[in-house]
């Protein structure tokens, strides 16, 4: 029997007698070593914490674990709280299971109050050995030099047009050049930037227009300031794409390439981000807050079903923002909504929102007002095809608190597209249906009255061919729909259209009477609409099209008479002007809503690139041919700080501020006229000042040659029998001129 630790010898331990270098225990090291690189990458470092006894410490442990295993897995005896004179350090180290539980705990859980005094300081035992090993820190405290403050510029500083005279500003990309410029109208537009090799891809706005996004194969940079100095940068390698969550507040780029993180490291992404497409930054401090990998999407689809239409591969925007930026959502086609909280990006209570059979969804583009509904919301809709015997359907729901506030099931769906008005006061459905045979489609448009009580649905369907277009009026209540009784899909010759305009009946107070069909336009081509970000006006066109190039400018809110099938409704239609833009393969209205641009880019074909800038009437103002024309974008402004009240006094003086602007027009056309005038008045002095010197050099040619200074004088010298003779030239001029017809 074993002697026990109490009954041992001194000789039984005599360290003499054994050599501690003959002894093999290679096979327990190689079982029970901690792998330094693989270990740490589980712990992680907790700063901020409160200062407790050994008393208090055990229900501290129990406080933080509450919070730790919302993220990942631990347990108590993987909390290590070091102890100096029977007090807390302030810190902990925690294991987690995986290296991933220990990413996203840092990731979610830094900055995080633990109390009203406290704030959690988290980061991964591997930053502390990599920033804080030997010979990185100095152990000599050097306090921080700081720097005299420099104001930064004003990144919203286009907003005072220096002429005063409100202009916007655009953006051009043509050839190796992107240029800056403020819209002068008719006149030359005036460059503000000018920069060779400024994107290696496209250009891009931001939401508000703050920014100027550059793409190149490092990442995406922002440019802004009167400097166009750089103000961001987001280095995701081989980045395709971007956006923009609607405040500015966030981005998410992607890339077709997987992520690869080298070995020696990535100036802003980490070993996290490795082998994913999507990375959601925050703006303010250029830092990523989580990574995705592309979805796989299902490749079958239900036999039961009816046939819809395949997305592509990976739909854009694949991350959709609500309207205040507090939520961004991406969707698992066919099974599931997930919902993060942001900045955290965290999984809103924890788990996806499981949709059987999902195709698509929409964030409301405004925060609702739901009628009779007070508490915090955003809302988005989804549709889900027929599954069996199951009906389609469309649903709204509410964020946070993902209940269902209303539904709608659907037969014989084929397809389903949704378009929210501006403002979310409507939801329209967009339900294409086909027949028993299905060799036959038309179209219904469901719209939901969001804001009013129990969300009512209205159903058009007084529509009997297949809408291939729909558009809301921004901030109206009006809509205008593209239809066409062939077959949608790739054709030789692009099938004929008709154009129809809806708006509502009038109605008492301010109640929206229902939705009726104020006038179509048949035997068209056009297959885009654009509205002026003010309503009213809107632009229905042929884009892309080899055989037709049309734009036709619409005025719904027309001030002369009103046909008198059209008393009752709230529109009074009326075709300004059509024109032609040979080519066109784009059209932007100004955020002002008074100019449209359109142009011809070399992305799409190589004949006659370029621009034209038309105003609200469809007037041409300018055009211009520039060869490797590739994009033109009006820069977006932020929205007005005026109240309605403001806003409405502003509307009531109106017409004494268009005599101010009136006059001020035409005084510029005054000083532009006198400088044309005094332009030409130096060419003639210029002109007449070279003439002097050229006859000075030829009377001395003249002297040298003994003639005459003038070739006058040896005229005069003629014989006395020389004849004479007298020439008479004749002047007519009409004044005025008049034509009648007799009858």
């Amino acid at each position: 029997m074993a002697p026990s630790f109490d009954h041992l010898r001194d000789a039984d331990v005599d360290e003499d007698d054994y050599d501690e270098d003959e002894i093999d225990i290679s096979d327990l090291r190689e079982k029970y070593e901690v792998q330094l690189e693989q270990g740490y990458d589980t712990f992680i470092v907790i700063d901020g914490l409160p200062e407790v006894t050994e008393e208090q410490k055990p229900k501290l442990v129990k406080f933080l674990l509450k919070k730790l295993n919302q993220i990942g897995k631990t347990r108590e005896d993987q909390v290590y709280m070091p102890m100096e004179d029977g007090k807390s350090l302030r810190f902990a180290f925690v294991e987690y299971t995986s290296p991933a539980e220990a990413a996203a705990a840092v990731r979610q859980l830094d900055m995080v109050p633990l109390d009203k005094k406290h704030t959690l300081r988290v980061n991964k035992m591997t930053d502390v050995d990599r920033y804080g090993r030997e010979g990185r820190v100095d152990e000599n405290y050097v306090p921080p030099k700081i720097e005299e403050f420099t104001e930064k510029e004003h990144l919203r500083s286009f907003l005072a047009d220096p002429s005063g005279r409100g202009r916007d500003q655009f953006a051009m990309y043509r050839g190796d050049v992107v240029g800056v410029f403020w819209n002068n109208e008719k006149e030359v537009p005036e460059n503000i930037v000018d920069r060779q090799h400024w994107t290696e891809s496209f250009v891009q706005w931001s939401p508000l227009g703050t920014f100027l996004v550059s793409v190149h194969q490092q990442g995406v940079q922002l440019w802004g300031g009167a400097s166009w100095s750089r103000q961001k940068r987001f280095a995701h390698p081989f980045v395709n794409m971007l956006d923009f969550s609607p405040s500015e507040k966030y981005i998410v780029t992607w890339s077709n390439r997987p992520i690869s993180i080298p070995d020696e490291g990535h100036p802003q992404l980490s070993l996290d981000e490795d082998g994913k497409n999507y990375v959601i930054w925050d703006v303010e401090t250029s830092k990523p807050l989580r990574s995705f990998a592309n979805l796989d999407l299902p490749s079958t689809v239900d036999s039961h079903a009816a046939p819809a239409k395949q997305p592509p591969k990976f739909p854009w925007p694949a991350f959709k923002w609500s309207s205040d930026d507090k939520y961004v959502a991406r969707m698992n086609q066919g099974s599931s909504i997930s919902v993060y909280e942001l900045p955290r990006m965290g999984l809103l209570d924890k788990t996806t929102i499981k949709i059987e059979g999902v195709m698509d969804f929409e964030w409301a583009p405004s925060t609702p007002q739901r009628e009779g509904i007070k508490q915090y919301e955003q809302l988005f809709c989804f549709w889900t095809p027929e599954i069996g015997s199951n009906p389609a359907k469309v649903g709204l729901m509410s964020i946070p608190s993902k209940e269902i506030v209303r539904s709608l099931n659907l037969f014989s769906v084929t397809d389903a597209k949704l378009h929210w008005q501006s403002d979310a006061t409507y939801l329209s459905v967009k339900v294409d249906r086909h027949s028993k045979s299905k060799k036959s489609q038309a179209t219904t448009l469901e719209i939901f009255r969001v804001k009013e009580k129990g969300v009512p649905v209205e159903v058009v369907d007084t529509i009997k061919d297949t809408v291939i277009n729909f558009a809301w009026e921004p901030k109206g209540d009006r809509f205008v729909i593209i239809t066409t009784p062939e077959p949608t899909g790739p054709t030789a010759v692009a099938p004929k259209t008709s154009v129809s305009f809806f708006c509502p009946e009038k109605a008492k107070g301010s109640a929206v009477g229902n939705f009726k069909h104020l006038r179509t336009l048949d035997k068209k081509n056009s297959n885009a609409i654009y509205w002026s970000p003010r309503g009213r006006f809107v632009v229905v066109a042929t884009v892309a099209n080899q055989q037709s190039s049309d734009l036709d400018f619409y005025d719904l809110d027309f001030e002369g008479e009103k046909p008198e099938s059209d008393k009752d409704l709230t529109a009074n239609l009326q075709l300004m002007n059509t024109t032609d833009h040979y080519g066109v393969t784009d059209i932007q209205w100004d955020p002002s809503g008074r100019f449209v641009a359109s142009w011809a880019s070399v992305w799409k074909h190589a004949m006659e690139n370029g621009y034209h800038v038309y105003d609200f009437k469809g007037e041409l103002l300018r055009e211009e041919h520039i060869d490797k024309f590739r994009q033109w974008l009006w820069r977006p402004r932020p929205a007005t700080l005026l109240n309605k009240d403001e806003q409405k006094q502003i509307r009531k003086n109106l017409r004494e501020y268009s005599k101010v602007f009136e006059q001020e027009d035409a005084e510029r056309g005054a000083s532009a006229d006198l400088a044309v005038v005094e332009a030409r008045r130096r060419m003639l002095d210029e002109w007449l000042a070279w003439r002097a010197s050229v006859e000075a050099e030829l009377e001395e040619d003249r002297i040298e040659l003994g003639l005459p200074k003038h070739p006058v004088d040896a005229d005069a010298k003629l014989p006395e029998d020389g004849e004479e003779q007298v020439i008479e030239e004749i002047v007519e001029e009409v004044l005025e001129e008049s034509e009648e017809i007799v009858p």
